[in-house]
Formats: structure tokens, sequence, C-alpha cells
């Protein structure tokens, strides 16, 4: 997918980029193939690949979730995805980004001065650890190819708010590992909305979204230490 047909795919969805939205996605894409040669970033680098297993895919899960001025958290996004072309479509979220790992945060740090981008912040913590302080903040919490369902649940429901979403945007498995994660769905509040599938592109390529409403509050004990939470999910 070049940069044109990116524009047109999102046309006929209904999401018509401006001049300066068209011109954010290819600082960001600069800015991820100059990073990445120091750091790890992502193995994704020919250019139409990145506009479409990146950008695109990212935006997808608006297709299906209308966002507008909630305070959004994006669990684990490593460079971005899929909270920060979110942000650059949908300009009045507020964007929180959480990622363990402090080179990341610089990375996303440069990228969100670089586009300049308002009301977004990127926090070097464990998403288990900073759900402490900051239980039920959200909106809307997404995770992209972060863990398994069954431990991304109890990293994401506490943040939640009543009658919010956690949306886990997922791959090929998506179906097993929402049958083993319907246990702790349940006891961390949440309950499965819809599970919205597609293929990326004409290959065999699947895709699937994962709406999770919280319908009551997480009970205090979780989360747990991650240790705990890897060891033996809910």
């Amino acid at each position: 997918m070049n940069k044109e047909q990116f524009i047109q795919a999102l046309k006929e969805k209904g999401i018509i980029l401006t001049d300066k939205q068209i011109e954010q996605f290819e600082i960001y894409y600069q800015t991820l193939i100059e990073w990445n040669e120091k750091m790890n970033l992502t193995a994704i680098t020919i250019k139409e690949e990145v506009y479409l297993k990146h950008f695109y895919d990212s935006l997808t899960v608006s297709f299906d979730y209308p966002l507008h001025q909630q305070k959004l958290c994006d669990i684990g996004a490593g460079a971005g995805f899929p909270s920060i072309p979110l942000k650059i479509v949908y300009p009045s979220l507020h964007v929180t980004i959480v990622d363990s790992l402090a080179k990341r945060i610089v990375f996303l740090n440069h990228l969100i001065q670089v586009l300049e981008l308002e009301n977004v912040e990127a926090v070097h913590a464990r998403a288990e650890e900073y759900a402490l302080k900051h239980r039920e903040d959200f909106d809307v919490v997404m995770a992209r190819a972060v863990a398994r369902l069954n431990i991304l649940d109890e990293l994401c429901l506490p943040l939640v708010k009543k009658n919010g979403y956690f949306i886990a945007l997922k791959g090929l498995k998506a179906k097993e590992e929402l049958q083993e994660a319907q246990k702790g769905i349940q006891l961390l509040g949440g309950k499965v909305e819809k599970e919205v599938d597609f293929l990326l592109t004409d290959e065999n390529d699947h895709r699937s979204h994962i709406y999770i409403q919280k319908i009551k509050a997480t009970p205090m004990k979780y989360p747990r230490a991650f240790a705990k939470i890897k060891k033996n999910p809910l």
C-alpha cells in the first residue's frame, strides 16, 4: 500500500486526510526508519508495508468504534501503534502511551514533538504498576501485539472506566485466545461485546478486534504482579 493507496483506502471508509495529516504520516515514517537504525523498533521497514501493516492496520480499529475526545491508553505501544496513527487522524483524542522500555519512550517523546501532537503523554512504566494509580481513568484502553489475551485482560481492564472499552487488536489466534480468557474477563469486570474479523490484505493476513466493555469495577486485588499474571493467568 503506497501513500496514495493509503489515502484512498481511508477515503473509502469516510476518513478524509488533510494535507497536514498526510505530512504527519510521512514524517512518522521517516522518523521511524531513522530511529530504527539505532534501536529495534520494527522489523517492517519497506515504506508500502509500514503504511499498510502499521499505519492502516492501526486505524482499522476506528472503523467499528467511534473515536472522539476520549481518554485513550495504549499499553505496550512500542513504536506508537495503534495510538499515534489514531491521534493523527482523530486529534481530539487524549492519549497516554505506557511502555516498559525506556528507550522506546525516548523515541515516542521525540516523535510526539516532531509530529507536533498535543495531549499525548508517553509514560515509562509497567502496565500493572501504572494501573495501581490510574484505576478506571480511561474511556478506552488498547493493546496491539503485546501478549496473549488472558494476560492482557488483567493488565488493561483495571484501567478502563465503567462502561468504557478494552479493545484488543489480535491476529490469527484470536478465537483461541478469547476462549481461554473468558473467565478472567468476567472476573475483571468485562463483557465481550463483539469480535470483528477481517483480512488486512487479499492474502491470509488475518486480523481480529475484540471489543470488551467494562460493566463493573475490577476487584481491587487486580492487577497482580506480572510474574504472577504470567505464571497463573486468570
